[in-house]
């Protein structure tokens, strides 16, 4: 997820055709962006959002269902609909025990969210260039710096990316390994998909990306151990 989602064309070209639908954006991994940062979903013409709780939104692991449906039109009652399937219903798993680590998590993000987002979007970029610039393969549009989220692609070669994943975990760096989007499923994955949002709460800033980037490449190119400068 390097990109935002046209929500305002989809609403744009189902309102010109006349087509009478529910817009549904799916934010499990940027819910924490959500807002004049990044995206504004209902604004754009979305109907129903959901999200996940513990990824840019740094909660327990949870999910979530949003409406712009008011109680005076007719599409309320499918939000009602909804409501009564999650819980009591096909969903009764809502489990108390997480409910407090939420709580916390919502407190935080209300306080915070402006330098919060604002921050990891620009530590993204920071960090796709830095990776670009110690030359690796950064996957994206290099006129927005790669990427519009806290996601950053890198290409390492067909079907090498669990392999270099596994090294990186060895240097105390974690990331996924994926396909990318010429290739023909995981078993082929030779892209790795980094994420800013979890270092950036911890206060790491643009030029430490760049430090992170080049520990990356060494151990990438070089298959260095960065184990101690980590």
């Amino acid at each position: 997820v390097i990109h935002k989602e046209p929500v305002a064309e989809i609403r744009r070209f189902l309102d010109d055709q006349n087509i009478d639908t529910v817009v549904m954006y799916d934010m499990a991994h940027v819910l924490g962006l959500i807002g004049p940062h990044f995206q504004k979903p209902f604004a754009e013409g979305a109907d129903l959002v959901t999200g996940s709780t513990h990824k840019t939104y740094f909660g327990t692991q949870r999910g979530v269902v949003g409406s712009r449906f008011q109680e005076d039109e007719e599409r309320y009652e499918l939000w009602e609909a909804l409501l009564r399937r999650v819980f009591p219903g096909s969903v009764s798993s809502h489990h108390p025990g997480t409910l407090l680590g939420l709580l916390i998590a919502a407190y935080e993000m209300n306080h915070f969210k402006d330098e919060y987002q604002a921050r990891v979007i620009a530590n993204a970029k920071a960090f796709a260039r830095g990776l670009k610039d110690c030359g690796l393969d950064v996957i994206g549009d290099p006129s927005i710096d790669f990427t519009e989220t806290h996601q950053v692609l890198v290409d390492v070669g067909y079907s090498r990316g669990p392999e270099i994943a596994s090294r990186l975990e060895a240097n105390n760096i974690i990331c996924n390994f994926q396909a990318n989007t010429d290739e023909e499923g995981f078993t082929a994955s030779g892209a790795l998909r980094t994420g800013v949002s979890e270092m950036t709460r911890f206060g790491m800033q643009k030029e430490d990306f760049h430090d992170l980037a080049v520990l990356i490449h060494d151990v990438v190119k070089n298959n260095s151990d960065v184990t101690d400068k980590v």
